[in-house]
């Protein structure tokens, strides 16, 4: 699992669910946790550096959760971040897009804690896979 003192930014618009996944990683043992409401918000969080883990939504106004998985993956100091999309979406096509852009996890709302726990240690396994690659 990742270390709990991880930066971990979660973006979405809805305060309600920035609210929920919050608690989950503070319950996860996370402590160090930012929010963003948007893509170009989590973006310039992103460019000041030090962020660990992303989870953002898919849908939200301005810049999309996967828009903002394309600057961060076209990012040579940020492309390694692990990012996971979290979208009421479980449409195929767009679990190819996500993956074919270089997402980490996909988690498809509603999810639990033990649901978003999984996740996360799917991710942790993946990165530490690709930096003994």
């Amino acid at each position: 699992m990742f270390d709990p003192k991880t930066k971990v930014l979660v973006v979405d618009d809805m305060l309600t669910m920035r609210k929920i996944v919050t608690k989950i990683l503070r319950e996860l043992g996370f402590t160090d946790i930012t929010e963003a409401q948007d893509g170009n918000e989590a973006w310039a969080r992103v460019q000041l550096g030090h962020i660990g883990l992303i989870i953002s939504d898919w849908n939200m106004p301005n810049c999309t959760g996967l828009e903002l998985l394309k600057k961060v993956r076209a990012d040579q100091n940020l492309s390694k971040t692990p990012f996971l999309l979290v979208t009421a979406e479980a449409e195929q096509g767009q679990v190819s897009e996500a993956i074919k852009s270089g997402v980490d996890q996909y988690v498809v709302k509603p999810f639990s804690k033990e649901g978003l726990k999984a996740k996360l240690e799917l991710t942790h396994k993946k990165i530490l896979a690709r930096k003994s690659a």
